[in-house]
């Protein structure tokens, strides 16, 4: 069980075909791309190898378009759908090492309470495995030596706490296997699918790591971290005498170390001076660390294993972009490689690693494979403090990148970042005539922990003016209008919205926020219960809500509604358990009474984000033609979108 405590995790957009708006400078644009080719599902993703190395499974549509896991044998086209969810469509799916079954979680309507579903693929029965109202289920391990078993986070007792469990895959029983004192929010099996390792959060904000040699040994204390410093827990070696953990102590960025039970004593294994560690690549059986990965401008890898070395080399010359390994079967022979760019969909090949051959299996959209996509360039700029501010910029293909609408699209979390590759948004708004500016501000993740930390306590504040820096660089270039600049974001990019249009309401001409907190004091103040371990990290990184509530109204744009200029669009999901609906609700009520012009669209079965693509295609219909009126760019109809639960309020 880990929790990192992100507002946003990864909000979809949506965009469709024929010019209502189009002014002479965007003659030389390519045709309008469908809302519905970049933002309705994919056609499919996510595809995985069962251990055994005889099926390939993937996310794909059913014929009523909702999403479902999909089955075919390896070499063969027998593809059937193994599910039948009928309406939110599945996302996140598994593999067991029980022959023939994967499992998956589904939640309700975007209330983030996962319940972990057994299908059988020959018979296609499905089983809800944790059939209990109003509580959340969270991976913790499954391993191959114990196939009809999986360790899985509860809070059945306490909805702020997640205790583990014993499910038996063919009988659906659960067991208690280890009681939450209620601060721990990860815990590490051990190679006999036994927990021995724990992180738990204390009072300042920081964590403590703790181990046992056994489950019938004493804990001890390994590891402490401050507030300041970040660590988690990896995978145990083989022998079960080496813990493997990701810690930014005694360094800037985060660090893999081996940590050996017995003596306390660390080693490490991969670093780099700036960047914290990414990707962990685990050999499925030895669980020998071969290769790590840091996410700079692009994807790097290190190679720690030589024997990878010559398929790292031959699958990097198959296409351009990054590669990740998406999956692998047990024996290690067949590898599933993602190919991810900034002008295509994502590509998805079949690796013999005998042969070192390649084959192409699918795209996640073919119909934008022959489309004129723009490129997402790496870019960086100086903030008004000194800081090197990292970040992407998308210009429209076709017309010079001069004098052109602009939005500054912001990422959420705020601990997390914007990366390279395709992204359906920027192609979007990029295709509609607008540059688009997506800043890594202090506080984002991946650039080491000093970088981190200067965001602390400055959401409006210096976090912000990162921001406004980013917009002052891209006019300096020549690139934006100045007086056409939007800003857009869901989560926290959702508040910087907000915090745009209030704190420096003359920089923007729109604003388009999506599940933002409006009052940071209710925001802290409705948490999940789930994430009550995590409440001393927010007070330390955002403000503490029982001492500086003060502090935290004059960093909240509720209570600034009087500076509004600029037009705003808000939308939310009436289940969101994060960003509550009185989050989005407040501020429009304010707004009104204050007669500034807002408008605002309530989704009735949504949560943090929208995932129904009928709500997707709807929103940003809605969004399309708000920024076309304000900033000026193309715009495609409406037209009659389906099956949305969308309210105008």
């Amino acid at each position: 069980m880990y929790k990192k405590y992100f507002l946003f995790a990864a909000l979809p957009l949506a965009v469709a075909s024929t010019v209502t708006n189009m002014s002479q400078c965007f003659a030389n644009l390519p045709p309008l791309i469908p809302r519905e080719t970049l933002f309705g599902n994919p056609e499919r993703t996510n595809p995985q190898l069962s251990p055994d190395g005889k099926y390939l499974s993937y996310i794909a549509p059913n014929k009523n378009n909702v999403l479902q896991v999909w089955v075919r044998t390896v070499g063969k086209q027998d593809d059937q759908v193994l599910t039948a969810d009928k309406k939110r469509g599945i996302r996140s799916y598994f593999w067991t090492y029980n022959p023939g079954q994967l499992v998956y979680l589904q939640d309700a309507d975007g209330d983030e309470n996962f319940h972990l579903y057994a299908v059988n693929i020959k018979s296609k029965q499905v089983r809800d495995l944790t059939p209990f109202k109003g509580v959340r289920a969270e991976m913790i391990a499954a391993d191959r030596k114990f196939p009809n078993e999986m360790l899985v986070g509860l809070n059945i007792k306490d909805p702020r706490k997640h205790d583990a469990y014993r499910i038996n895959l063919n009988t659906g029983k659960s067991t208690l296997e280890m009681l939450n004192p209620g601060t721990v929010e990860q815990t590490v099996a051990d190679p006999q699918m036994k927990i021995r390792a724990a992180i738990a959060t204390i009072a300042n904000g920081g964590k403590t790591l703790s181990v046992r040699e056994a489950v019938n040994k004493p804990w001890k204390t390994v590891r402490s971290w401050g507030p300041d410093d970040e660590g988690s827990a990896v995978t145990f070696s083989a022998d079960g005498k080496t813990l493997y953990i990701e810690s930014s102590h005694n360094a800037n960025a985060t660090r893999l170390l081996a940590l050996n039970i017995a003596t306390g004593k660390e080693s490490v294994v991969a670093q780099d001076p700036q960047y914290d560690v990414g990707g962990v690549f685990v050999h499925p059986l030895t669980r020998q660390i071969q290769a790590v990965s840091f996410y700079k401008d692009k994807l790097n890898w290190q190679i720690l294993d030589k024997s990878i070395a010559p398929d790292f080399q031959a699958i990097a010359t198959v296409r351009r972009g990054e590669f990740q390994i998406a999956d692998r079967d047990l024996a290690d022979k067949t590898w599933l490689v993602t190919y991810n760019t900034d002008d295509g969909p994502v590509y998805y090949y079949i690796y013999d690693r005998a042969s070192k051959k390649s084959q192409l299996l699918f795209s996640s959209r073919p119909k934008l494979e022959k489309l004129s996509l723009a490129q997402k360039q790496p870019i960086s700029y100086k903030s008004r403090d000194g800081l090197t501010i990292h970040g992407y910029l998308t210009t429209p293909v076709g017309i010079p990148a001069k004098n052109l609408p602009t939005v500054l699209l912001v990422h959420g979390g705020p601990w997390s970042r914007d990366t390279w590759g395709y992204d359906g948004q920027a192609q979007w708004l990029a295709n509609r005539g607008y540059a688009v500016l997506q800043v890594n501000f202090r506080g984002s993740t991946g650039y080491g922990k000093q970088f981190l930390n200067a965001g602390n306590r400055e959401w409006a504040g210096t976090m912000h003016n990162d921001l406004i820096d980013g917009v002052n660089w891209i006019v300096q270039q020549g690139t934006a209008n100045p007086k056409k600049v939007a800003i857009m974001g869901g989560s926290y990019g959702g508040y910087a919205a907000l915090t745009g249009v209030t704190f420096t309401p003359d920089v923007f001409a729109a604003g388009v926020s999506i599940v933002g907190p409006s009052n940071l004091v209710t925001l802290l103040s409705s948490l999940p219960p789930y994430w009550e371990s995590g409440r001393a990290q927010f007070y330390h990184r955002v403000g503490n809500l029982e001492k500086e509530a003060d502090f935290l109204k004059s960093r909240s744009p509720l209570f600034f509604v009087d500076r509004i200029k600029a037009p705003l669009l808000i939308g939310q999901g009436a289940n969101d358990p994060r960003v509550k609906q009185a989050e989005s609700e407040q501020i429009v009520t304010a707004m009104r009474k204050a007669k500034k012009p807002v408008e605002y669209v309530l989704y009735t079965d949504e949560g943090h984000g929208f995932a129904r693509p009928a709500n997707r295609l709807h929103f940003y219909a809605k969004t399309e033609e708000f920024l076309g009126k304000y900033l000026g760019g193309r715009v495609e109809p409406m037209g009659n979108i389906q099956g949305h639960s969308g309210v105008i309020k």
